[in-house]
């Protein structure tokens, strides 16, 4: 792998789950706009490079800047990568997750959906911090496992907050 196809590299931040948002976010309008296809019209071929570029640029900062996807490309760079279609074993964290499906199920106001949302993401920082230890450990196979729990919980957050919007949308609605 060329240091540049390494997105911390690219970005030149320190390999790890820890990624200060405001040095990444900085780093990429940098490399956004010297990469920038505009700046190359005069030259077609320079031009489709700098596409190239550009679409590589906003892929890593993508996965960089999401800490789901930050920490599969950890497992990725040290050769363990994940499969989400291995299921979860642990059948606490999975009725758990029954008990948080029924509670969204359940939620008849905003308020309810805000504790639900507040709850699920303290969940997703302890998965992350249960992360960086599996991965400072090299226990390859409960970091994997941790992050499909991320992911698992992630992609909750976001029913979380569609739910949220139906509501604001038949609050707006019904002022009318």
């Amino acid at each position: 792998m060329e240091a540049h196809d390494n997105y911390f590299v690219l970005f030149n931040v320190p390999i790890g789950f820890q990624v200060n948002a405001e040095v990444l976010a900085s780093r990429y309008r940098e490399l956004q706009r010297q990469f920038h296809p505009d700046r190359f019209a005069h030259n077609p071929d320079e031009q489709q490079k700098a596409v190239q570029w550009s679409a590589k640029l906003n892929t890593a900062y993508e996965v960089l800047n999401s800490p789901v996807k930050r920490a599969s490309y950890l497992l990725e760079l040290v050769n363990r990568p994940i499969s989400l279609n291995t299921s979860i074993a642990d059948t606490d964290f999975l009725m758990s997750q029954l008990e948080l499906r029924e509670q969204l199920d359940d939620a008849e106001s905003p308020e309810q959906l805000v504790s639900l949302r507040l709850e699920v993401e303290e969940w997703l920082d302890s998965l992350a911090r249960e992360f960086v230890l599996d991965y400072d450990d090299e226990d390859w196979s409960e970091a994997q496992d941790t992050v499909r729990k991320m992911h698992f919980m992630s992609n909750f957050l976001l029913d979380i907050r569609q739910q949220e919007d139906r509501f604001d949308d038949e609050d707006y609605y019904d002022e009318d």
